[in-house]
């Protein structure tokens, strides 16, 4: 019997994709064995993690990594890092940020919910540009210029929220922030595949970039990378480590956090709460090693058959179907399914929540919903899965 049924919680098919609330992507059999040899001894957390450090710096080409708790953990530690240094007495006063430079500067049309990650360190933002091309009141996108006319000497950083077609292009922004020496902490979350991001992102010279853990790269779904500088990837260790030891027996490794370099011994900082264990460590370097080698591309062709098995289910049924190819290697195609309302006698939504309410629950793409697309993403699927996501496809769109 599922475990999730013994606790009262019906299993879902999860045609979604690799999201938080339907518990990320599949994690492989290696990374599953990963975990539970890790639960199996004891290691200090700080040479776990220093050891974690090595493997994440070799896989992006930066100087130091930190697996964090999913991709909003690694921007608050970034955001901490940048804020404080590692200067234990700005470690204390965090997330007040009284007598410290505190403003990240970020374009109006990068501001999300997910940065107010940044914002629980003591971050405060200062917005430039203006969002004309999404609300359709013009064509310009924000330009580099407006970064610079906006750093004064309370500003602390720059946020770049990473996109296919993200503005102005973060290399630029880079050079811009470089030359007033400020870092710049990039949201890369969801920015993988194609796989190469995992290295030019970062070679743009980015100071930080939080990936997340939990979707392409298939560790736990709770697990994120923070990458970049090694002063600050320190930094952020220490905000988030158990600093509960005598300051005359801490003895961290030494390529990991300098500790020549610190006034005192930190206490336990603003990422106490963003802990990891032990196990998502192992696990996510596991993960990443299969990503980064391209294990994971063998399954593209997986993916595009159980869309050609969906589309031909879906044959008889009264909405259009078309199976889009990606656009970058590494990536999966999707199905969209067009919905018309006077010919279906519903709307995307209606059948979006039919497919939620069936046995069992199924949850579809739904980002295209008011254009009345459904989205069949094949990440998370399976043989078997996908026999039971025609049936109930076909219950709803062919009634």
């Amino acid at each position: 019997m599922s475990i999730y049924r013994q606790l009262g919680v019906e299993p879902v098919i999860n045609a979604c994709g690799t999201v938080t609330r339907l518990g990320g992507a599949p994690m492989p059999p290696e990374v599953l064995d990963a975990f539970r040899a890790a639960a199996s001894e004891i290691v200090s957390l700080e040479e776990l993690q220093a050891a974690a450090s090595v493997r994440i710096a070799a896989a992006t080409k930066t100087e130091a990594g930190l697996v964090t708790s999913g991709a909003a953990g690694a921007l608050t530690l970034g955001a901490a890092a940048i804020l404080a240094g590692c200067d234990p007495a700005r470690m204390d006063q965090l997330p007040t940020c009284d007598g410290i430079p505190h403003d990240f500067i970020i374009a109006r049309e990068h501001r999300n919910g997910y940065d107010h990650a940044i914002r629980a360190a003591g971050a405060r933002f200062v917005e430039v540009g203006f969002n004309e091309f999404g609300s359709g009141a013009g064509v310009r996108r924000v330009e580099v210029w407006e970064y610079a006319a906006a750093i004064t000497s309370q500003t602390a950083g720059i946020v770049y929220v990473c996109s296919s077609d993200a503005c102005p292009p973060l290399q630029e922004v880079v050079t811009v922030a470089h030359r007033s020496n400020l870092p710049v902490l990039v949201d890369a979350a969801a920015e993988l595949p194609p796989r190469s991001n995992l290295q030019n992102i970062p070679a743009t010279g980015a100071d930080l970039v939080a990936f997340s853990g939990g979707k392409a790269i298939r560790g736990p779904q709770s697990t994120g990378i923070l990458c970049g500088r090694s002063n600050l990837v320190s930094a952020a260790a220490l905000q988030m480590l158990d600093m509960d030891d005598h300051p005359q027996l801490w003895s961290p490794p030494e390529q990991f956090i300098d500790r020549s370099k610190l006034s005192g011994v930190p206490r336990h900082g603003i990422g106490r709460g963003l802990k990891v264990s032990k196990e998502e460590i192992a696990a996510l370097l596991t993960a990443l090693d299969l990503f980064a080698s391209g294990a994971y591309d063998s399954q593209i062709a997986d993916c595009r058959r159980w869309l050609e098995q969906i589309f031909t289910g879906l044959v008889e049924s009264r909405s259009v179907c078309q199976i889009v190819e990606p656009s970058a290697d590494g990536q999966w195609p999707v199905l969209e399914i067009s919905i018309d309302r006077e010919v279906l006698g519903k709307s995307a939504f209606d059948v979006c929540r039919e497919l939620r309410h069936g046995t069992p629950p199924v949850y579809v793409g739904h980002s295209g919903l008011p254009r009345g697309l459904l989205t069949i993403n094949p990440i998370c699927l399976n043989e078997s899965s996908v026999l039971i996501l025609i049936r109930e496809l076909q219950a709803v769109l062919c009634e």
